[in-house]
């Protein structure tokens, strides 16, 4: 079993109760709009530290992590890129692909808006974390807990980290 930590759109906010929230977990994920790589080292020293770069981030981020990250996490197919879109609406980048090759987690960021869900038509699981930090238009900062345990999610947990 994994245990994952994810979050997204931190936008150079890093709220130390997200050290908290994470002490358990074996891996940080990070789906896009770091902010700066600084936050991301602070992420990384902490736990094992998966992501990928958003639209506002800028060269030494985007020459850290990539746009999209296609990964196995015990036995699970694990996409993640910050701007996906959603079910019946993924971003026209990714489009073709996710139709052709589902994979069975699809992660993204970008739109501060806290989503879970599953897309019977690929038979994948869609999550989105939220944004994390202080910037945008979310009222209530969040991000989420899980597990994968073979190729099964587990005991998913949405986390508030207050209002911004």
């Amino acid at each position: 079993m994994t245990r994952i930590g994810l979050i997204s759109d931190t936008h150079s906010f890093l709220d130390d109760a997200v050290f908290k929230h994470f002490e358990n977990c074996d891996e940080i994920w990070h789906a896009g709009d770091f902010g700066n790589i600084e936050l991301a080292g602070q992420l990384a020293a902490f736990k094992p530290l998966r992501g990928v770069y958003g639209n506002i981030d800028g060269k030494e981020i985007r020459q850290t992590y990539p746009e999209n990250l296609r990964f196995k996490c015990e036995a699970m197919d694990v996409w993640m890129t910050h701007i996906g879109g959603y079910p019946d609406r993924y971003d026209l980048r990714i489009r073709a692909e996710i139709y052709a090759n589902p994979p069975q987690l699809f992660i993204s960021g970008h739109s501060h808006i806290l989503k879970v869900i599953y897309d019977k038509k690929i038979n994948c699981l869609h999550l989105n974390p939220g944004a994390a930090g202080k910037q945008g238009w979310q009222k209530v900062r969040t991000l989420m807990r899980f597990n994968i345990d073979g190729n099964k999610i587990q005991d998913l947990q949405v986390i508030e980290l207050g209002a911004k």
